[in-house]
């Protein structure tokens, strides 16, 4: 197993020169988040992730979780210690409302932390991932006595928290959610039904569980249009605020997962005993709209979860190939080199190097537009990053996951034999990152979310405006000549990107059926460009560094990132004209097959 050791060059240089750092700390509200403070951050959070979650991620694969006959889960060894470390060194309200108990910090200051607790313990930073979208969930909707009753005590870890929407017959078609909750004239409701698929529904890692649960009223609605969402705690609370007495929830089973086995999926039993007692939040039958407040900030997390599984995946293959000596160099003709001088494994790792910064720029770009959205003073300027952060929601989800997948898989090729077997440790993050293009969203519901909610519904009018974006960086690159390459490969890509939507616009109202067999190549079109943007952006900060008395970075570091660029441009960017013909042109081969011949 090689250690784990943060990315601080690479991430700094994001937030600086990519994300905009310096201007989102002019940002109201964002005054605290100084370049000295966030660097002392991120260092502080490298130690955490290297010497506290990584030291414990391959005993929890192996432990798993266990059930008892009573419904009690008893999670790995280590668990409890890193979960008591991780609270009282607030880390869990690092970006959460000081109100509350947190440290109000920018979601751009937040997100490169939770990546590097995903590099080195995902299955346990499921769990901090879960109480934030809760809160964030809460403060929007929650009334202010439900604020602040639950908020303070979720914001600092002391409770946890849950995301109840999956039902057996219910997994993708939240329509068909049957849990139902009766008013019981006090203002309380009794639910009963059941959950799966539940992280950290059961645990024995803090003292109260609160769960977020979609259920129906008895007047509800048909469909989406009546769920509604109500706090179902583990435990009922005393008149001082303190668990007492236990609710009508359990834990039946735990599922046997390909991966993740430190994080306990549960399935849930509301109401076995007479009613699990729960309180609405916010408004009858507009459950959903808040709950996808909470999914929102998962899918985003899931995203960082693919950037975070990619990079220690790539750091383990590089550390392999630095150390493996295997066979004769076709390219020299000289033997007993290690593998890293071998053209394919090079190749290999260079792809697996450029596609997580492709993913880390846009992820932490995407982490800036965030806090632009929540905090501009500007209601235009918030307005236009907002949408920019809907558009791409698919992407950093669904994009940022199939890459992580395929940057894992990468790993495994370069170990070769002993990447399929354990005792390296690189086969579990391949089943760990396996979850992640399914949970909160499969990758085909993200693309037609792109497609139907985030471009036929506007008419394409803010994809129009990311690709004046994106327009106006191939400007940028091509008034400097020692970049017109990437310039014109950028172009490139842009071309086939608008080729792709434009058909999109066309065909979407009469031919939806072919529009949506292409969606998913679509949403590849659009992480691929993005991706090689974000890259050449890259490229353009590196290459104006270069050029000052005091570059700030070392040199050789600021050239590597313009060949990163070359690299994405000339090996990924290609595909993007490849996926623009699918969708343009499989959708009417699909329709046209019949499904009784499959």
């Amino acid at each position: 197993m090689y250690d784990y050791k943060a990315p601080l060059r690479d991430m700094q240089f994001i937030l600086a020169e990519l994300a905009g750092l310096e201007e989102i700390g002019q940002l109201p509200g964002c005054e605290d988040a100084s370049p000295d403070l966030v660097s002392a951050i991120m260092e502080e959070a490298g130690k955490f992730a290297a010497g506290v979650l990584a030291p414990i991620n391959q005993q929890g694969d192996l432990q798993g979780c266990r059930l008892d006959e009573d419904g009690s889960v008893h999670t790995p060894d280590g668990w409890q210690s890193a979960y008591d470390q991780f609270c009282e060194a607030g880390w869990m309200g690092l970006s959460l409302p000081q109100e509350f108990g947190g440290q109000g910090l920018p979601k751009l200051v937040s997100t490169p932390v939770w990546e590097m607790w995903f590099s080195t313990n995902m299955a346990f930073t499921m769990l901090p991932q879960l109480n934030v979208g809760q809160a964030e969930a809460l403060l929007i909707a929650a009334s202010e006595e439900q604020k602040q009753t639950w908020l303070h005590k979720v914001v600092s870890g002391e409770w946890a928290s849950t995301m109840n929407l999956t039902e057996p017959q219910a997994g993708s078609d939240l329509a068909a959610t049957r849990t139902r909750a009766e008013p019981q004239g006090d203002g309380s409701y009794k639910l009963f039904g059941q959950k799966i698929f539940i992280s950290y529904g059961e645990h024995d890692l803090a003292p109260n569980i609160v769960h977020l649960v979609l259920a129906r009223l008895p007047d509800a609605p048909a469909g989406v249009k009546g769920l509604s969402l109500f706090i179902v705690p583990k435990y009922l609370l005393d008149a001082d605020g303190n668990p007492a007495g236990r609710n009508d929830v359990r834990c039946i089973s735990i599922e046997h997962k390909m991966g993740i086995h430190g994080s306990p999926t549960c399935t849930l039993s509301f109401g076995d005993g007479g009613g699990a007692v729960g309180w609405l939040v916010g408004k009858p039958n507009r459950g959903l709209e808040t709950m996808f407040i909470m999914m929102n900030e998962a899918r985003f997390g899931v995203g960082v979860q693919g950037a975070g599984l990619g990079e220690r995946a790539y750091q383990m293959a590089l550390g392999y190939a630095r150390e493996r000596v295997q066979g004769r160099t076709m390219a020299t003709g000289e033997g007993s080199q290690t593998i890293i001088h071998h053209p394919d494994v090079k190749r290999m790792l260079l792809s697996m190097r450029a596609r997580v910064m492709a993913m880390r720029a846009l992820l932490y770009t995407a982490a800036g537009w965030f806090d632009i959205a929540h905090k501009h003073p500007d209601a235009a300027v918030a307005d236009r990053h907002r949408r920019f952060v809907d558009l791409l929601m698919p992407v950093a989800k669904g994009w940022c996951t199939e890459l992580g997948n395929d940057v894992c898989d990468d790993a495994i090729q370069i170990f070769g034999g002993m990447g399929f077997v354990e005792e390296t440790g690189i086969a579990q993050f391949f089943r760990d990152a396996r979850i992640i293009t399914i949970y909160e969203g499969t990758t085909g519901i993200q693309a037609n979310d792109l497609v139907g909610r985030k471009i036929l519904r506007e008419n394409g009018e803010t994809l129009r405006e990311l690709i004046a974006e994106l327009r106006a960086t191939v400007a940028e690159l091509s008034s400097d000549g020692a970049l017109g390459e990437i310039s014109d490969a950028l172009s490139d890509s842009i071309d086939a990107l608008e080729s792709a939507s434009e058909w999109i616009l066309r065909n979407g109202h009469d031919h939806l059926a072919e529009v949506l067999a292409g969606a998913v190549p679509f949403l590849y079109v659009l992480g691929t460009v993005c991706g090689g943007w974000q890259l050449a952006r890259a490229a353009l900060a590196a290459k104006r560094r270069l050029g000052l008395p005091e570059p700030g970075y070392d040199g050789d570091y600021l050239k590597s990132l313009v060949e990163l660029a070359r690299f994405y441009m000339a090996t990924v960017g290609p595909q993007a004209a490849a996926l623009a013909a699918t969708v343009r042109e499989a959708g009417d081969a699909m329709v046209r097959f019949p499904v009784e011949t499959f």
